[in-house]
């Protein structure tokens, strides 16, 4: 006869048991991909760890040392201003293994992010490669508006880790007059409202005076000039983005906004939307907005000043 008391117990052993195997089993799944967590690891102190993207701050992409090396070549030559280049971008891990589509997750509804930034912090870009060829490569075109060393960022998730990576290379435009090896820094006035395309783009801090080491709370606006309607639509994933540069172009920070729902309607007179940022180190720093207006991309810049 069985005893009443253990039926239970032996029930929730049972259950629990089940439950261990099925994670194991989703544990050890294969993910499709070769590369493991040890093949983004670098053994120095002065390396990109991997990021939260729910705690954004800004990353010194040039300064650390990523686990990822990032070569680019270009199909045509020269590069010049005003003409499309098409090229070719190849990721490699520290372990000398090259990162292919399989190896990266979806962030923002695509595999890789290039963010791509002229000296003056003026020409800023956001595109995205396609799988090439050849295992590993990625190609993607974009138009250069102006002579210089761009530089291009790369903003990814290795499937191995799921969390973000980084990694950077520059680009010669032109007959740049940089000489090598030097960091073109441009100063720019603190702007917190610009114009573009008949509408009116508004960032406003939390606080008047902007700290290393807080988070800061970002309100960002958008409103029609004509007094209409704003039409805005995702992109990539959301109502908006945000990236923010220093001067001397060292790194960035990829913000996304508190309003993740795109099933929850926005103002259609005022939208608005929430961001938040930690910047570690003092200086002027660039945030470019993008944004989908009626299908249309627009970028718009704004300039904050963060002190010690």
């Amino acid at each position: 006869m069985t005893d009443p008391v253990q039926t239970p117990w032996r029930s929730i052993a049972l259950i629990t048991l089940g439950a261990i195997a099925l994670y194991l089993g989703f544990r050890f799944m294969p993910t499709g991909t070769n590369l493991s967590h040890m093949d983004f690891r670098v053994a120095e102190t002065n390396s990109i760890e991997f990021c939260d993207p729910l705690n954004p701050q800004f990353i010194p992409v040039v300064a650390m040392r990523s686990p990822v090396a990032m070569t680019l070549a270009a199909a045509d030559a020269p590069v010049v201003p005003g003409r499309e280049g098409r090229f070719t971008v190849t990721l490699q891990t520290s372990s000398g293994k090259r990162i292919a589509p399989e190896d990266l997750l979806v962030t923002h509804t695509r595999l890789l992010h290039l963010l791509i930034i002229d000296p003056w912090l003026d020409d800023y870009q956001h595109v995205h490669p396609e799988p090439g060829k050849e295992p590993g490569e990625w190609t993607f075109a974009f138009t250069p508006r102006r002579e210089g060393v761009y530089r291009i960022f790369a903003d990814f998730t290795p499937a191995a880790t799921a969390r973000g990576l980084y990694a950077s290379v520059d680009l010669t435009v032109g007959g740049s007059r940089t000489p090598s090896g030097l960091t073109m820094v441009m100063q720019h006035e603190p702007a917190l409202s610009v114009e573009r395309e008949g509408y009116r783009f508004t960032l406003t801090p939390s606080a008047a005076l902007l700290r290393t080491g807080q988070t800061l709370d970002l309100k960002f606006t958008v409103v029609n000039m004509a007094g209409g309607r704003v039409p805005l639509e995702p992109v990539m994933g959301a109502f908006a983005h945000l990236v923010a540069f220093d001067e001397a172009r060292s790194g960035f920070a990829h913000l996304h906004p508190a309003e993740a729902d795109l099933t929850r309607p926005l103002d259609a007179a005022q939208p608005e939307l929430n961001f938040k940022i930690t910047i570690p180190q003092p200086g002027r720093y660039i945030i470019w907005s993008q944004v989908n207006l009626a299908g249309r991309e627009v970028f718009a810049p704004f300039c904050i000043e963060v002190e010690e």
